[in-house]
């Protein structure tokens, strides 16, 4: 008698089947896959572990915590603030602190881990510019690691203000006044937060952002990042020197999961520590928000100090009247220089890819002294984004060591300015040094400190010669410049005529191969020319 697959029962079955397979099925995968060791990899593991804590802590806080701006008379343990009208949300977060048991642990722990989530994230970006991960196939997760990245920054930003303490309402303060000094949208822009008269309804707006939205992209763009990663696989450092087929590396699973399992307790440890004996957002000293005060020394967390710098470097009075609005440059200036900033880094793949004409996949992750333009804007990037965010405590610098405030503002704008280009060249020559150094290395292997005198009566020092393994990474060959190159119509545009004009500089200082220098030693391994030693600079 024939089964009946349409039958409940056997249906069950076959689904407990595959529910058995998918298993074993699974571990198989999780075995075959390699993961290959890179120091950059354990800040992807502290990003997750902070995710973790920050999951668990953030669903406890959620059981207390009232999102209200309506005012009530606080009454609780906290004898300078008996009587004082306070938000609901301010009172609620008050009694997490001193009255609900761990509530003041879960809540300190819960801040350590959002100060640290941002930092992770953005080691992982650096990480990735020098060493060229961004390269094909991992283009995309180069963007959904940067679209995590400003989620994690739209999440802690809006936590940040939900305590709805002086603090917090002294940052609103300022993000009202930028929104109001935009053109045309601003008004509707502060409306659209507020809800209307400051504070308005800003901790109900911010509420949902902070405890859904902002947490959702960020796991979402960090899961679709992960599925990517596993489909192209994990890139071999450059240190091995050898190509990827060779360097297996670690079984994902249980080798590199275990691992990532010790970093990850290791990390909420720390976490949770930091929590129970370092003070951090002490609400009660600093009072309730208050709609006509602003208080004194209010500094952001750290990674929002840039955008506080950015405004705080622009010459005073700029601005004017066109077209009936008045368009005032001190705000509308740092925030077009911000988003410039932001745009480049994140088509920076593309743009690289379109200069030098790479369409090639890269399995292999690049040193950064072989790419010394590369690595240069990189250190210049990092030079301009700290010293955004050293402006953003200005006034705490100037009272703390006693230095006029105007002088640190000129120095630091100064600085800006002229700061990324020399970084540039200096960062740029250092690489090109440290070439010259591997290809010394190459051709004469390294130095022992053995001199010996040869028959003649001549001294001569002994060099130990090049391991194969060292050899490869040292004989590095770069990709041939590509020339601007006419259209079909035989015509060199504007737009290609740019492009092999950066793709000349590009190049400049890349590692090149003499063929000549190869024949002579042939037993050290291949020479290595810098184009910048063969063209005058």
């Amino acid at each position: 008698m024939p089964v009946d697959r349409r039958h409940p029962a056997t249906a069950r079955r076959r689904a407990a089947v595959l529910v058995a397979q998918a298993g074993p099925r699974l571990v198989r995968a999780l075995r075959r896959q390699r993961v290959h060791l890179h120091w950059a990899n354990m800040f992807g593991v502290m990003a997750f572990a902070s995710i973790v804590v920050l999951t668990i802590t953030g669903i406890l806080l959620t059981f207390t915590y009232t999102p209200s701006s309506e005012l009530v008379t606080y009454d609780g343990p906290y004898g300078p603030l008996v009587g004082t009208e306070v938000s609901k949300a301010f009172a609620s977060t008050m009694e997490i602190s001193f009255e609900q048991a761990g509530g003041m642990l879960v809540r300190q722990t819960h801040h350590w881990a959002g100060l640290l989530l941002p930092a992770t994230m953005m080691m992982q970006i650096l990480a990735l510019f020098f060493t060229g991960g961004f390269r094909r196939p991992r283009r995309a997760g180069w963007l959904l690691l940067m679209l995590a990245f400003f989620a994690v920054l739209l999440a802690g930003w809006s936590g940040y203000a939900l305590p709805d303490d002086m603090l917090s309402g002294t940052g609103l303060r300022i993000v009202e006044g930028v929104m109001l000094g935009i053109p045309v949208i601003g008004t509707w822009l502060v409306t659209l937060m507020f809800g209307s008269r400051f504070p308005g309804e800003i901790i109900e707006n911010l509420y949902p952002v902070h405890v859904v939205i902002a947490p959702i992209l960020v796991v979402a763009l960090l899961v679709v990042r992960g599925v990517l990663g596993y489909r192209h696989g994990s890139p071999s450092p450059a240190s091995t020197g050898a190509p990827i087929q060779a360097t297996p590396g670690l079984r994902l699973w249980p080798d590199a999961a275990l691992r990532a399992a010790g970093l990850t307790a290791i990390t909420s440890g720390v976490l949770v520590l930091l929590g129970a004996t370092s003070t951090i957002s002490p609400i009660w000293a600093y009072g309730p928000t208050a709609a006509g005060d602003v208080g004194g020394g209010s500094q952001p967390d750290w990674y929002m100090g840039f955008l506080d710098g950015a405004l705080r470097l622009v010459p005073a009075g700029w601005e004017t009247e066109w077209f009936g609005w008045t368009w005032t440059f001190a705000i509308l200036a740092p925030l077009a220089v911000i988003g410039i900033y932001f745009a480049v880094v994140i088509v920076y793949p593309f743009l690289e890819s379109w200069i030098t004409r790479d369409t090639l996949e890269h399995h292999v992750l690049e040193r950064p002294r072989n790419v010394p333009v590369r690595t240069g804007i990189g250190v210049a990037g990092m030079l301009f984004y700290g010293i955004l965010w050293a402006a953003g405590s200005t006034d705490i610098a100037s009272t703390t060591f006693g230095i006029s405030f105007e002088l640190i503002v000129t120095a630091l704008q100064v600085a800006l300015i002229v700061g990324p280009p020399v970084a540039f060249d200096i960062t740029r020559r250092i690489c090109l040094g440290l070439q010259r150094k591997d290809r010394e290395v190459l051709l004469h292997g390294h130095e022992t400190g053995r001199i010996v005198r040869t028959p003649e009566g001549g001294y001569l020092e002994q060099h130990q010669p090049v391991a194969a393994a060292e050899r490869a990474l040292l004989a590095v060959t770069p990709d041939p410049i590509t020339p601007a190159s006419p259209g079909h119509d035989g015509r060199l545009t504007r737009r290609e005529r740019l492009r092999g004009a950066l793709a000349a500089r590009f190049e400049t200082g890349r590692v090149a191969f003499d063929p000549a220098d190869d024949e002579q030693v042939p037993d050290q391994g291949r020479a290595l020319v810098t184009a910048h030693d063969r063209t005058a600079d």
